[in-house]
């Protein structure tokens, strides 16, 4: 068996955007259309991690690779960079941001590490002629989602000293927050003073799963996967006792979800 190599699937991307011979689909695409694809395929290489589904793993890399050699097929169309510009970039950018492992500096722990690594990417910034900015939270991109943005600005915020120094008052924080939540709902629930609250709630929650070493993403994904299964086997429950779920009075359903639960703790 042949196997294919990574001039194999460029010379793939190339035949699929060619606009005699290529698929109607991907040839219509651009860098817009597609972005929402990359980031889908980021989420399920992360997805199937967690599952230590290795297979899948190889085919999700394999789908987000493509992201990349689509990306960069497009960009070739219109003379601005090729997919060997791409890796040069990167190449060159993890040898400069490395210089403990491609040079000759020496740190002495991983703080003094970190520390020099935000310097490199402030000299960065500055040869590519973006404007001055001396906050410590530079250069956090306003395009990561916002759990992710979020767990930035408290990161940058804590470097500067700007930091609780356990989770006790992280929590008394939280609830001081969801106080403010349940005032908004007494109070006629206005819907921007609510967004509000509540964005406040989330950006607490990020920062106690950060001080809790706790990977949001992660955490979340675990809830998201607990709620699926335990709802998929509330139905299951109430198809066996006859009937829909969705037949059922809200009481009913309680009871069933607390059956679902119980289940899960039998050995």
């Amino acid at each position: 068996m042949t196997r294919h190599t990574l001039d194999d699937l460029l010379a793939i991307m190339a035949r699929l955007r060619d606009p005699e011979r290529g698929c109607p689909w991907d040839v219509q695409q651009d860098f817009a259309s597609i972005a929402a694809y990359t980031i889908e395929e980021a989420y399920e290489v992360a997805d199937a991690i967690d599952r230590r589904d290795w297979s899948d793993l190889r085919d999700e890399l394999g789908d987000l690779l493509l992201q990349v050699v689509f990306h960069s097929q497009m960009a070739q169309e219109q003379g601005l960079f090729d997919f060997a510009d791409v890796a040069h970039a990167i190449s060159a950018k993890m040898q400069r941001r490395h210089p403990h492992v491609f040079g000759d500096v020496r740190y002495a722990d991983l703080g003094e590490q970190t520390r020099a690594w935000e310097d490199i990417k402030t000299t960065e910034r500055a040869d590519k002629g973006e404007s001055a900015d001396d906050s410590a939270l530079a250069g956090i991109s306003a395009g990561l989602p916002e759990w992710k943005r979020a767990l930035k600005l408290q990161q940058r915020a804590a470097g500067t000293g700007f930091e609780w120094t356990d989770p006790q008052p992280v929590l008394a924080k939280l609830a001081e927050e969801v106080d403010e939540v349940r005032a908004e709902f007494l109070h006629g629930a206005d819907p921007a003073r609510l967004e509000d609250e509540i964005g406040d709630v989330l950006f607490v929650m990020v920062n106690l799963a950060r001080h809790a070493g706790v990977d949001f993403s992660r955490a979340l994904r675990h809830a998201n996967a607990k709620f699926e299964r335990r709802f998929r086997h509330m139905e299951q429950l109430a198809a066996a006792d006859g009937g829909a779920f969705s037949e059922r009075t809200l009481t009913e359903q309680q009871q069933l979800w607390q059956r679902a639960k119980t289940s899960e703790r039998k050995p």
